[in-house]
């Protein structure tokens, strides 16, 4: 076949894909938030294709819906000029060389470095100096008399602070207040009557709904990304805050801008990325708004942030989980540790108890608990129904304060050494042990094989509970496991962290 009419089969290859793409989009009806069409093709009523294998004289399938798609132009130009640009220069301590990376001095790079692992270009190592620093960044008016919020990562070692407008004036920006927890920071800048984003409430968001970012992509001012809400209530780090997980693209210079709903109300601070290879990859993550108005009339207000604490470590309840303790269903908050002194403890919490709800509010997922109690302030009241030993139990008491310190609590007893059905070998720990340790009682794991080895289990750990009982002898081991058909959940500590870890009973 000739060089022309190969090229001639080509050509009608990529004029029939365009046709398609053509016909596709002339039969739908794009309509905006005001009810106009927008589309640059006529509106037509979308008729569906008839299945190739339908009968003939068989009645004619149900018109599919119109597809109604927000208009992103409106929401643009209506509050791009009350999102904002953000600079900063500094100095940090730095432990390897960035040299070669165009945006290693940008805060939001940094969520590339955490989520990229071992992989990410680091280069060599050079002694933890301090070095100038030079970040980009956005942020969003939020009065009139230049409120601004962004995230904390943003401003974080910043010595100035500046912040351009998209009428191109510049202002010195003054630092209100961070709070590194939230990733939330204030900042106030010397202007009247600027332009303002309406607030709107990240608890109204639903999943595959539209969102829109506004912000400064790689130092690209006001540039709009589109996308959809794909999960809300996310867990990141610590779990203090109930991420928005969106397909929104988000890059280096995005975080600390808004993310708006289809109504133009922001909903939440555009702040981490998922990435294995340095770029977008389709997972982004905001703040909610409502935690961040929280956040920020706690530092208009008093030029700081105090946060609420419980005082656990608390752990997901899978299927295993839910056979060991009897549960109804695998949801809920397990309780690992519970520090000495702290709400927990007053309240009358106990590792291995799951909270299932508190002050009401259902716990599907540990972040949840950790979520809620971010959120409440120190003294508030909560009510937390827990399921222990096979049954629901109320507890009440009053959240303490972050900033406090608290001591880990630990049991106290003795036992014989011999082993377990679990494939254990257990004895307790002796005096010296449990000096070095920190612990009152426990049994020590010497050997580990069976059911015990394939769930993860190693020798030197040390055995504190089964299903939430603590355990101080191998007899007492021995009777429980006999009692459980499905499971156990063993609670144990290894080096200075404490885990439960469900094994299958064969």
């Amino acid at each position: 076949m000739s060089k022309d009419k190969i090229l001639n089969m080509k050509r009608l290859v990529v004029a029939l894909c365009a046709v398609g793409v053509l016909g596709a989009g002339a039969a739908i009806a794009v309509q905006g938030d005001h009810g106009a069409l927008t589309a640059g093709t006529a509106a037509a009523t979308p008729v569906p294709a008839v299945p190739a294998n339908a009968a003939a004289g068989a009645p004619a399938p149900t018109p599919a819906p119109m597809i109604a798609l927000p208009d992103f132009s409106v929401i643009a130009s209506r509050n791009g000029p009350a999102v904002v640009n953000i600079s900063t220069t500094g100095t940090v301590k730095t432990s390897y060389d960035n040299r070669g990376e165009p945006f290693a001095d940008d805060p939001f790079f940094e969520f590339f470095r955490r989520f990229q692992g071992p992989q990410g270009s680091q280069g060599p190592q050079r002694g933890g100096r301090e070095a100038p620093s030079h970040g980009v960044g956005s942020g969003f008016i939020v009065s009139a008399d230049g409120l601004i919020l962004t995230n904390a990562h943003v401003v974080r070692d910043a010595s100035e602070v500046t912040v351009k407008l998209t009428d191109r004036r510049e202002f010195v920006a003054k630092v209100l207040g961070s709070d590194p927890k939230t990733d939330v920071a204030v900042l106030k800048i010397d202007a009247k009557n600027l332009p303002v984003v309406p607030l709107g409430r990240s608890m109204d968001v639903k999943v595959g709904e539209w969102v829109l970012a506004i912000g400064s992509p790689f130092g690209l001012e006001n540039t709009v990304t589109a996308g959809v809400v794909s999960a809300k209530g996310r867990a990141l780090d610590d779990g203090s805050v109930p991420f928005i997980q969106t397909d929104v693209a988000v890059n280096p210079g995005n975080s600390g801008g808004p993310l708006f709903n289809t109504k133009g109300e922001v909903v939440g601070i555009n702040s981490q990325i998922y990435s294995q290879t340095g770029g977008y990859q389709g997972l982004s993550f905001a703040i909610p708004i409502d935690v961040a108005q929280r956040i920020r009339d706690q530092i208009v207000a008093t030029g700081k942030v105090v946060h609420a604490k419980l005082g656990v470590v608390v752990q997901e309840v899978g299927q295993s989980f839910a056979d060991s303790f009897a549960l109804p269903s695998p949801e809920g908050a397990l309780i690992v540790n519970v520090e000495k002194g702290s709400a927990a403890e007053q309240t009358g919490l106990k590792p291995g108890d799951v909270v299932r709800t508190i002050n009401g509010q259902k716990i599907v997922a540990s972040g949840d608990l950790s979520s809620y109690v971010a959120l409440a302030r120190p003294g508030d009241k909560v009510t937390m129904e827990v399921w222990r030993q096979g049954k629901s139990v109320a507890l009440t008491g009053k959240l303490g304060n972050a900033s406090e310190r608290a001591l880990a609590s630990a049991e106290e007893d003795d036992g014989p050494a011999t082993k377990s059905r679990l494939g254990l070998a257990l004895r307790p720990l002796d005096p010296i042990e449990k000096q070095a340790v920190g612990l009152g009682s426990g049994l020590v794991i010497e050997r580990a094989g069976g059911a015990a080895a394939s769930a993860g289990l190693q020798p030197g750990d040390v055995l504190l509970s089964v299903n939430g009982q603590p355990v101080t002898s191998v007899d007492q081991v021995r009777d429980m496991v006999s009692k459980s058909s499905k499971s156990v959940a063993l609670l144990i500590q290894r080096g200075e962290e404490r885990i439960f870890i469900p094994v299958r009973l064969g």
